[in-house]
């Protein structure tokens, strides 16, 4: 898999996980806008295979917040890792789409 397609599910995966705390609220309220990333690539990843993406809030504050993530092979082994940094943005004043709709959805 090329690396941007694997940066680009981090970045997606530790941008989103600052929803988890509002799983039961229509539509989230806020969402992370990338400031700065770093992704270490540890192993290949294969196409057409099942991989796991997990990301999680590292620190929070009012306007920012920072994260870190890694993409899991079947075998359980990560193929990469990475460490972000975001700014909070209300979803209302960047996008009109329904997430919701669109079967976004948050698991713990």
């Amino acid at each position: 898999m090329h690396g941007g397609v694997i940066t680009a599910v981090l970045d997606e995966t530790i941008g989103r996980a600052i929803n988890i705390g509002e799983y039961d609220m229509e539509i989230p309220s806020v969402w992370g806008v990338t400031v700065e990333l770093n992704v270490q690539f540890h192993k290949p990843v294969p196409l057409d295979v099942e991989l796991t993406a997990v990301g999680r809030i590292t620190e929070e504050r009012e306007r920012f917040f920072e994260g870190t993530g890694e993409l899991l092979l079947p075998s359980g082994d990560v193929a990469a890792s990475c460490v972000g940094k975001y700014v909070k943005l209300d979803l209302t004043q960047i996008t009109d789409f329904d997430p919701v709709a669109l079967g976004w959805q948050v698991y713990e």
